[in-house]
């Protein structure tokens, strides 16, 4: 992901992809179900209240499977569910999976000279967008929200001098959809279908307004899209930014600062989630010593949301994994989910 040729040969590979993806369904080179890695992992993660699985590798589908909601699944249905598309996959809000998607148009809003991520927040909201004192306030960066380290409560009032400790706080995360549409001056909806879902094929995700059950999460707009279209956005990241007709949506630099791992969790970025860390700290403030994902590869990036919305995107393996669902009945879903990958996808 680092070096100009492996962006270049992943262009390659997210054109394949697309036209792979388009045709819904699995082409050459496709796993053999009936092979017993494959059958203990699709067996997995059904079994972990899966709805869609995708793996793609060399851009291509390699595995595909969408499984029905249980007549059970009330609540998920009447919160997180949609429509289902021509092939039999859920539109479902991926939770906080958002943010990752959010962390692509901030870095087209950098390159674009709309946004500086060195300015605090109020140069773009105004002063009193939070409940902090207006000198704390001032100090808190654009950067420093991304990183989940604005030093806030949920509720936004002070806790930490801002870029000190870090803290998984939706809430203050949402006001960066309100500075990418106060810098253009163009609502969230058409800055994500010119920026991003247009150019990169993305015809299932929109913005919609959650339902009044989830109004207490702090984020009233969800991001709603298929495994499909989560499938072409990885492979956009794989791609380096770059679209199947070798469209730059985000230069090179933009494009790594995404990744550059927060001072206060190695293992998160702009964003975005990041293994190969010496620690990671999860929300609600857990720390754990060692790599976000023990069994998944160093340079794994990943887009993750509530219920186990889980986007992976592996530069070494050349693959993009997406999960979508209720949540799963592990735990450690992560890990257990990379033991049964790891040996299908050597």
């Amino acid at each position: 992901m680092k070096r100009l040729p492996m962006i270049l040969a992943a262009a390659l590979v997210l054109a394949m992809g697309s036209q792979a993806l388009a045709q819904g369904g699995p082409v050459a080179g496709a796993l053999d179900r009936q092979s017993a890695a494959v059958q203990s992992l699709l067996g997995y993660v059904q079994a972990q209240n899966t709805t869609g699985f995708l793996i793609l590798k060399g851009g291509r589908i390699i595995l595909e499977q969408n499984w029905p909601l249980p007549n059970d699944a009330v609540q998920f249905r009447h919160t997180m569910a949609y429509e289902t598309t021509a092939e039999g996959a859920l539109l479902e809000d991926v939770a906080s999976q958002q943010k990752s998607f959010v962390s692509f148009l901030v870095a087209v809003a950098v390159d674009k000279g709309l946004i500086d991520v060195e300015k605090p927040v109020s140069a773009y909201l105004g002063a009193g967008w939070s409940k902090a004192a207006p000198e704390q306030e001032a100090r808190i960066r654009v950067l420093d929200v991304l990183n989940m380290s604005s030093g806030l409560t949920e509720q936004f009032t002070y806790a930490a001098p801002s870029g000190t400790r870090f803290f998984y706080n939706t809430p203050v995360y949402a006001i960066t959809k309100k500075i990418l549409a106060a810098a253009a001056h163009r609502s969230l909806e058409d800055i994500t279908r010119d920026w991003l879902t247009a150019p990169a094929g993305m015809k299932d995700t929109t913005w919609r307004k959650r339902p009044a059950a989830m109004a207490d999460v702090g984020n009233p707009t969800g991001l709603v899209t298929s495994p499909g279209d989560a499938g072409r956005f990885g492979l956009l990241i794989l791609a380096g930014g770059v679209t199947p007709d070798g469209r730059r949506l985000v230069s090179e630099a933009s494009f790594k600062a995404m990744f550059a791992r927060a001072a206060t969790n190695p293992s998160y970025g702009r964003l975005w989630w990041l293994n190969g860390g010496a620690y990671a700290i999860r929300p609600l403030d857990r720390r754990v010593d060692g790599p976000l994902i023990p069994a998944a590869p160093a340079d794994l990036i990943a887009a993750l949301g509530a219920l186990d919305r889980k986007i992976y995107v592996v530069p070494s393996l050349n693959v993009v994994v997406v999960r979508m669902g209720q949540g799963a009945a592990d735990k450690d879903f992560d890990q257990q989910l990379w033991l049964r990958l790891s040996p299908v996808l050597e």
